[in-house]
This record gives structure tokens, C-alpha cells and sequence, in this order.
């Protein structure tokens, strides 16, 4: 009974060693890291595209919601109507929208 009484004492002990060691605050905690610096390189938003000298390829890679018909039919469009003056005349491509435009016009320019 005395070497159960003691084995118990010993575990309690350690127990509460344990719990404390490792439930404790840190003596100099971490400053939190801005979400803004969290944000990996590839999320990033990429350098603008250039409606005019872009490949299929970029247009593809670059803007959202644009598929392989419709880069396609960007740069169709901009071979047979000369180049773009401006990002709204992209609404003159078929399957290009104001939505999709709106959604990518901080990526696209026209120098």
C-alpha cells in the first residue's frame, strides 16, 4: 500500500512537471508575422500583361478565366484588327466579358 501511495505521489509530480513545462508561456514570445509578408512569391501579383505582345501562352498563365479558346481568340482578333488602344476593347473579343474584363483589368495594359 506504502509503494502504491508513493508511485502515485511520483506520478503526479511528473505529471504536473510535464504540463506545466510545456503549457507555459514562452519568456519572449515571437512577434506575429503580418499576413501581408506570409504571402508566398507565387502568389503575388505578377507584372501587368501587354495586350499587344503577349503569347497565347501569358495570356493563358497570367489573367483568370482566360483558357486556351480564348487566348487564342485574343490574339486572332488583335492580328486581324491591329493592335489594342485600349484594355475596354477587349470586350470586342467573343467569350470576353465585362466580368471577365473587370476581373482582370489591374493586370492588363496596352503599351
Amino acid at each position: 500500500m506504502r509503494k502504491s501511495v508513493f508511485s502515485s505521489l511520483v506520478f503526479a509530480v511528473f505529471t504536473s512537471l510535464s504540463v506545466a513545462a510545456f503549457a507555459a508561456p514562452l519568456a519572449n514570445p515571437e512577434a506575429p508575422v503580418p499576413v501581408a509578408t506570409q504571402v508566398n512569391k507565387s502568389e503575388q501579383p505578377s507584372p501587368k500583361v501587354n495586350l499587344n505582345a503577349a503569347d497565347a501562352e501569358t495570356l493563358r498563365r497570367d489573367l483568370f478565366g482566360i483558357g486556351a479558346a480564348k487566348a487564342n481568340a485574343i490574339i486572332a482578333y488583335r492580328e486581324s484588327n491591329g493592335p489594342f488602344m485600349a484594355v475596354d476593347e477587349l470586350l470586342e473579343v467573343k467569350g470576353i466579358g465585362k466580368a471577365l474584363l473587370e476581373k482582370n483589368r489591374g493586370r492588363l495594359e496596352t503599351k
